[in-house]
């Protein structure tokens, strides 16, 4: 396999009448054990001679100096830093930190080897370093907390690199993808002069992965170690403002965030209060804080920052800073970036390892739908497999044998046919196909449907990043394949998926590639007929095995008249309950979600078949897009 390339940094810096800690922190940047390949320093009006220093600075990567005419504080200098390296810099990373940050040798060398060590669609919104104070203390102002509800998975990773997951973090120190910049915005920059770093990171964090490294040290070289709860004076307004802001017109935290968060904040702002020698004077200022929070919302950036940018052409296009007013139901996470990282790794074709294709027939598949699946995963395919298995599941009719004769006799993709006397129904039809499978990589496919030209190309590259299995969002087709009916929306991330595991499958089934060895250490197919798959990821992923979707549509599955009715009905009910009784056993449900779930998805099975169409559409599909050749994701799975 080709190696990856490494990913590239841009570090900005922002800094206000500290020429001596500016001048620290930068020759510490550049003298690191990896340097990073730009810095992008922003001056908040300096008038202690910095900016003449930045003018004069010399060093070895690009270099970019913004001068504002205004202090914006470091909620809108890092807004526009981070503006700026994102759009003229071209960052996988962003290095953020103020400039009394003083980086260690093996400060930046850590982070990344905390960000190699996650898949390429698994990647962290954001990665803090450790901060000590000057003489090696973990500095107080800046302890991430643990996030509450981390998934066991994801904090055992971590730990294994070296990490904790966390929910928030400072400027201090923090490396965030660039793709997360893109997607969910800027730092606010009327967030002056507190809480722009929690909020900012917090927002990232909500529906993504968020690390804090223990390996990534930096010294923050405060003049005192202290921690929030010192006396602030009138600046307590700031923070008191800003809090509330952030509490109910930001996407940033969910209701149990804020919950947890707010009793924090109430606890520590007493603690201040009892402390204060003037405590009249914090009140004072608080409630002036709490009056302008309520009275409007943070300002867009574009409008906060428009004077000490006048001269420079505006902030530089990147996505604005979310609207903060939104409850965060209604703030909608940007579409992941899964879809971008997966088409920029590719690895050379030459580098995927060979795989088999497993595709079941029985007597109730249409001939020319078996030969047009077939073709589809073979002649089509940008990628062919080295074996195609094709397993007769009973007797067929002979147009559906002379079709498999065909495949067995074709020069360039003979199948190997395996066929069973009698019908075993799908999961012992697969079980006795994977035994016939020489690859450990294994594509499914269903003998009426339609395998996209990039299918195996694109599930190859993230199986090559790791991944165990790969599926795809589908979309309904009936005998016309250029007519797409509808499409669902697919979890992308390993962390989305196990989120939606206890409720829905989160995999496509004709659309997966996967890892034979992880399906048959699962135990394979067998155990609850009609569910079998739904069952075998819940197995495959509690047993550590890692999944990933490709957001975009692969596979056009086949909907006939009857396909809404064989969801429903008294068998499905039974397989329904039977599965939900599974998972509750083995401990992947509670008590509550598996009385949701016999509730929700037993009614379904219940409802007349028009309903259940129409529910099953309006919840879990998305209609296809105007233009024709639109392949936004979707599709139909068992259960």
């Amino acid at each position: 396999m080709t190696e990856a390339r490494a990913p590239r940094v841009v570090a900005v810096v922002v800094s206000y009448n500290r020429r001596e800690l500016l001048e620290r922190s930068l020759l510490a940047l550049a003298a690191g054990d990896r340097a990073p390949d730009a810095l992008v320093v922003v001056d908040n009006a300096s008038t202690d001679g910095s900016g003449e220093f930045l003018e004069a600075l010399d060093v070895p990567f690009d270099y970019e100096l913004i001068r504002l005419t205004e202090n914006t504080g470091g909620a809108g200098g890092f807004a526009v830093g981070m503006a700026a390296a994102v759009t003229r810099h071209r960052p996988d990373l962003v290095w953020i930190m103020d400039d009394d940050t003083v980086p260690l040798s093996g400060t930046l060398a850590e982070a990344l080897r905390l960000w190699k060590a996650y898949p390429a669609t698994d990647k962290p919104a954001f990665i803090a370093s450790r901060v000590a104070w000057s003489d090696g203390r973990d500095h107080p102002m800046n302890t991430m907390r643990d996030r509450w509800d981390a998934a066991p998975a994801d904090r055992s990773f971590a730990a294994a690199n070296r990490a904790r997951v966390v929910r928030s973090a400072s400027f201090v120190s923090l490396f965030v993808d660039a793709d997360a910049i893109r997607d969910l915005g800027l730092p606010v920059a009327d967030y002056f002069l507190w809480n722009d770093d929690f909020e900012f990171t917090a927002r990232l964090a909500r529906r993504r992965l968020a690390l804090a490294s223990l390996d990534s040290v930096v010294e923050h070289h405060t003049k005192t170690y202290d921690s929030h709860t010192v006396d602030v004076g009138e600046r307590f307004r700031f923070e008191v403002r800003n809090k509330v802001w952030m509490f109910f017109r930001s996407p940033a935290l969910a209701p149990m965030d804020k919950l947890l968060y707010g009793g924090s904040s109430l606890r520590r702002w007493a603690v201040m209060v009892r402390n204060s020698a003037h405590p009249g004077i914090v009140l004072k200022a608080g409630i002036a804080g709490l009056c302008e929070a309520v009275s409007h919302a943070p300002r867009p950036n574009e409008e906060v920052l428009a004077a000490v940018l006048a001269g420079a052409g505006g902030l530089p296009g990147v996505a604005p800073s979310p609207p903060q007013g939104l409850h965060p139901a209604e703030a909608a996470a940007r579409p992941g970036t899964a879809a971008q990282r997966e088409r920029a790794l590719q690895p050379e074709r030459a580098a995927f390892p060979e795989f088999s294709v497993l595709l079941p027939v029985y007597a109730g598949d249409a001939a020319h739908r078996v030969r047009r699946a077939i073709a589809s995963v073979t002649i089509d395919q940008t990628i062919a497999p080295s074996q195609v298995v094709i397993v007769r599941d009973g007797p067929v009719g002979e147009e559906i044998e002379a079709v498999l004769r065909e495949a067995e006799s074709n020069p360039d993709h003979p199948a190997d046919v395996l066929r069973l006397p009698a019908g075993v129904g799908l999961a012992g039809a697969l079980d006795a196909g994977l035994e016939r499978c020489r690859h450990d990589v294994v594509a499914r496919m269903d003998a009426d449907d339609v395998a996209l030209r990039e299918r195996f190309e694109r599930q190859l590259t993230l199986l090559a990043d790791g991944y165990d299995i790969v599926g795809s969002a589908i979309a309904e087709i009936g005998d016309d394949e250029s007519h797409r009916f509808a499409s669902r929306p697919v979890p992308v991330t390993h962390r989305e998926i196990m989120a939606q595991l206890d409720f829905r499958t989160p995999f496509n089934h004709p659309s997966v590639m996967y890892r034979a060895s992880a399906v048959r250490a699962a135990g394979g197919y067998r155990g609850v007929p009609d569910m079998e798959d739904y069952w075998l990821w819940a197995r495959m992923l509690h047993r550590g095995s890692r999944g990933a979707n490709v957001p975009d549509v692969l596979v056009l599955y086949r909907v006939s008249d009857g396909a809404y009715a064989r969801r429903g009905g008294g068998r499905m009910l039974l397989a329904e309950l039977r599965l939900q009784r599974h998972m509750l056993a083995s401990g992947y449900l509670g008590p509550l979600a598996f009385g949701r779930n016999v509730l929700v998805r037993g009614a379904y099975r219940l409802v007349p078949t028009r309903v259940r169409r129409r529910s099953y559409r309006s919840a879990f599909t998305e209609l296809p897009a105007a233009a024709p050749q639109a392949t936004v994701g979707s599709g139909e799975a068992a259960g």
